[in-house]
């Protein structure tokens, strides 16, 4: 009994968890995947930072969307195996533990992709990463007969992607971006076409939850760079450096609150409209970890050590956070009425209308203010009319 009891622990059958399961929430190994996600991202912050500090505007942007995307779509994939699969057995833990490993790898080619444009590095992490994962779907396949055609959907579609990434490696420059593109492409459809196969048993309250904890880690470089704003003032005794510590921070909480504003949204049932809350989380997380270089940028111009104008300094912050607004709108627009349809798209107008006026930061600041009562006040109303 205690030999198929150690057994047991050391390995399972990977069979699907219910949808429906009772008290679901993110594992102890989950937070740890989520944990060293935080250097990937941090990095890829930096390193956006830098450019635009250096008025290196295009590099800076191309690079960060690229690295972001390999950062984005690995989590993607774990969370959501994780919640249909996750058995929780040594072979799986192991084989996430690889899956950080590669995490970790791709974390330390960031910089030199940002420097020198150089992903070789990236594409050796990422690829880690993605090749564990296939293990995973191996085993569900064997595990979950009913979906075994989804799983071997997935197997497939990221063993010929990954040979892609690896053989872009060997093209010359020119070809580099426009491999990157159809790769990009790729990797997004196969889900797609593994789940019309047969529709995973992921949990919609673990999704969100798992979404919610990713939100956190990028609202974490947000106040990264209002903490760092707040002792460069005091380092340089530059009170200006202190309204603009004021301005970031109000800048995260109103993220914070718009995020999670109650009540919490789940991800649709179907799957075209699993696939786009997914994907549209993309746009979500890159601009909220943008907001943070975008603050640190505004904390060089004022400190005259950046190689741009207020103006563009003022859109490092004003692009993420507008960004931010229109793609939280899009992910809840199915459950907008009335004045919702239209507040968070005006409200990011008026926030790209803020760096051709003085103190941008601030303004944005208060716009974000004003859209937090605005939407406490119109729920609240909204609330009170429903018998």
């Amino acid at each position: 009994m205690k030999s198929s009891a150690s057994f047991r622990a050391w390995y399972r059958p990977m069979r699907a968890r219910r949808r429906d399961e009772a008290h679901r929430s993110a594992s102890p190994l989950e937070l740890f995947f989520d944990l060293c996600f935080v250097v990937a991202v941090a990095q890829a912050s930096e390193g956006l930072h830098h450019d635009i500090s250096e008025g290196h505007l295009g590099h800076g942007v191309i690079s960060y969307l690229s690295v972001f995307f390999a950062i984005w779509w690995a989590w993607v994939n774990f969370t959501w195996f994780a919640s249909a699969y996750d058995t929780d057995d040594d072979v799986y833990r192991l084989t996430v533990l690889v899956q950080i490993a590669g995490a970790l790898i791709l974390a330390a080619g960031v910089p030199r992709a940002f420097t020198d444009g150089d992903f070789t590095t990236i594409t050796y992490g990422y690829v880690v990463m993605r090749l564990a994962s296939t293990v995973n779907w191996l085993r569900a396949a064997g595990g979950d007969p009913q979906r075994r055609a989804t799983a071997l959907t997935f197997v497939f579609g990221v063993g010929v992607v990954q040979a892609g990434w690896l053989l872009r490696l060997l093209l010359p420059p020119a070809w580099l971006m426009p491999a990157f593109v159809v790769l990009v492409v790729a990797d997004l459809l196969v889900p797609v076409l593994g789940e019309r196969r047969g529709q995973t048993t992921w949990h919609p309250h673990h999704i969100a939850e798992r979404y919610q904890l990713f939100t956190l880690i990028v609202l974490g470089e947000v106040v990264l760079s209002t903490s760092v704003a707040i002792q460069r003032g005091v380092d340089a005794g530059n009170e200006q450096l202190w309204s603009l510590a004021a301005a970031g921070t109000v800048i995260v909480f109103a993220i914070w609150w718009l995020y999670f504003d109650r009540p919490d949204p789940l991800p649709p049932n179907s799957v075209p409209g699993a696939l786009f809350w997914g994907y549209g989380h993309y746009f979500a997380f890159t601009s909220i970890a943008a907001v943070g270089a975008g603050l640190a940028v505004a904390v060089d111009h004022d400190l005259h050590t950046a190689h741009v104008s207020g103006r563009v300094a003022g859109y490092a912050v004003a692009v993420p956070v507008a960004v931010f607004l229109v793609a939280l709108w899009a992910l809840h627009l199915p459950a907008k009425r009335g004045l919702g349809l239209v507040l968070f798209p005006a409200a990011a107008v008026l926030v790209l209308v803020t760096p051709w006026l003085v103190a941008s930061v601030d303004l944005i600041a208060g716009v974000l203010v004003v859209l937090v009562v605005v939407t406490l006040v119109w729920r609240h109303r909204t609330a009170t009319r429903i018998p």
